[in-house]
């Protein structure tokens, strides 16, 4: 298995440090509004890497933190008039919604910032015993970028180029404007813990070093995030944790790709930002998914109609070949001899999708070995009926190990269509009248009620199991 690593710039070939079991902590949300499309991006890319990790049996501890305290969130808590907790919570359960309704597989562990402070503490207490950091006058702390000499090393970044590029505020506290904020002392009113340079609240990187530490251990395996982190989140987690432990903090680094909106950068500025419930309001969540699964993980995403009509397409023809086929209620050893006789006939796209996934978890090469898989199963359908349920079997197990194809096909078909013309029963019962009227013979009345249906846009498919229906569109 290959991952591209943002620390070397290339694709490495993946060993865990304990052999089987692989730990990851990925950067998560700072709960002070509702999850948009950025997050979704991250949600859901590495839903599939961990989902494909342990399809291949490794053992995944995955970590996700929650950041639940913070200047915008007390800024936004002041706005609302609502206590801190209160807001934070609220947020949380919109979180978890959201991504429940992406199929995204809740992480093992969600460690908050105020549940952790202790552990930062410590830390900073450490940094500061060993010279990586000092308190000012002010009641803050500082970390000192310059003693840390590997600092830039995943940006790959020059400290003086830094410095003369960098658009930082003039601090009188600080020794050096590149040094940043581990500890800050609280202003009045303001919700804070105590510590040995007064009472105040942790900074935003520091958080991270100690929860990922806690969780998964000095060196891990992997470390996930957005786009938009690697500097100078990401590179501040580096110096902290490695100055702290005296040991490599991450072998692996990942980040996902950005979200752009009609080819625009995202941004509420520019009035295109959306949050996740919006876009869910409009599209199946499935499509949605699809979107985000379809593109490379380090690759940007456009959200756009024509790229959600897109999408939808591309369902539309996974479950068009697997409507009608019985694949449910089969007992293993039935389901295994229909998966060899399709092996037989096309070979093993399992070891297509594989080689795909491993080659740095390429979902838009695993996605078109599950097209070709479809070309395959409806090729069945017409020729080798026999071989159908085992293909689609397949289908729909490999595209769940990306989270697709887990709704029944004539459920996901009839959505999006518009407001059926009949109610289900009414369609349900024109379809009993039709096999009525074929037993008596009587074909003129059965294609009538099958034109029927048809100018209405449900469209009749009939299999050895018997008559399914489809909503597309009415004829005009």
């Amino acid at each position: 298995m290959q991952i591209y690593n943002t620390l070397t710039r290339r694709k490495e070939a993946f060993t865990p440090i304990e052999p089987g079991r692989v730990r990851m902590y990925v950067c998560g949300m700072t709960v002070y509004d509702y999850c948009h499309l950025g997050h979704a991006r991250v949600m859901v890319a590495f839903d599939v890497i961990t989902r494909y990790l342990r399809w291949r049996g490794f053992d995944v501890t995955y970590v996700r933190n929650i950041t639940d305290i913070d200047d915008k969130i007390l800024k936004r808590a002041d706005e609302n008039g609502e206590p801190i907790d209160s807001l934070t919570a609220r947020m949380i359960d919109a979180m978890h919604e959201d991504e429940a309704r992406l199929f995204v597989l809740r992480p093992d562990h969600e460690p908050r910032a105020t549940g952790h402070i202790g552990e930062i503490v410590a830390m900073i207490e450490t940094l500061i015993g060993k010279g990586y950091a000092y308190a000012a006058d002010n009641g803050d702390v500082y970390y000192r970028v310059r003693r840390f000499e590997g600092y830039g090393k995943l940006n790959n970044r020059d400290l003086d180029e830094m410095r003369a590029g960098a658009r930082v505020e003039v601090d009188e506290h600080k020794e050096d404007p590149l040094d940043f904020v581990l500890w800050k002392a609280a202003k009045p009113g303001e919700a804070s813990w105590p510590s040995p340079w007064g009472e105040g609240r942790p900074g935003w990187h520091i958080e991270c070093s100690a929860m990922s530490t806690c969780c998964l251990g000095e060196t891990f395996d992997i470390h996930g995030g957005g786009p938009d982190l690697t500097f100078p989140h990401h590179e501040n987690e580096i110096a902290q944790s490695e100055a702290a432990t005296g040991k490599p903090y991450v072998n692996t680094w990942m980040h996902a790709g950005a979200v752009r909106v009609n080819q625009e950068k995202m941004s509420k500025s520019l009035g295109n930002f959306f949050t996740i419930r919006e876009v869910l309001e409009v599209h199946d969540p499935e499509v949605v998914r699809y979107l985000l699964v379809a593109s490379h993980y380090r690759s940007p995403i456009n959200y756009a109609p024509e790229s959600l009509s897109e999408a939808r397409k591309s369902l539309e023809r996974f479950y068009n070949a697997l409507d009608g086929v019985e694949v449910d209620g089969k007992d293993e050893q039935a389901i295994r001899q229909e998966q060899a006789l399709a092996k037989a006939v096309d070979g093993d796209f399992e070891a297509r999708f594989v080689a795909a996934m491993d080659d740095d978890f390429n979902t838009a090469e695993a996605l078109s070995v599950l097209f070709d898989l479809a070309r395959e199963l409806n090729r069945a359908r017409k020729e080798a009926p026999g071989l159908a349920p085992g293909l689609a079997h397949e289908l729909k197990r490999l595209g769940g190990i990306l989270g697709l194809l887990t709704q029944a096909p004539a459920a996901f078909l009839r959505s999006g269509a518009g407001e059926l013309p009949l109610s289900e029963a009414e369609i349900e019962a024109r379809i009993v009248a039709r096999g009525e009227a074929k037993q008596a013979k009587d074909f003129a009345t059965a294609d009538g009620i099958r034109d029927e249906l048809a100018t209405l846009g449900i469209i009749l498919k009939d299999s050895r199991e018997g008559t399914t229906w489809v909503f597309e569109k009415a004829v005009d």
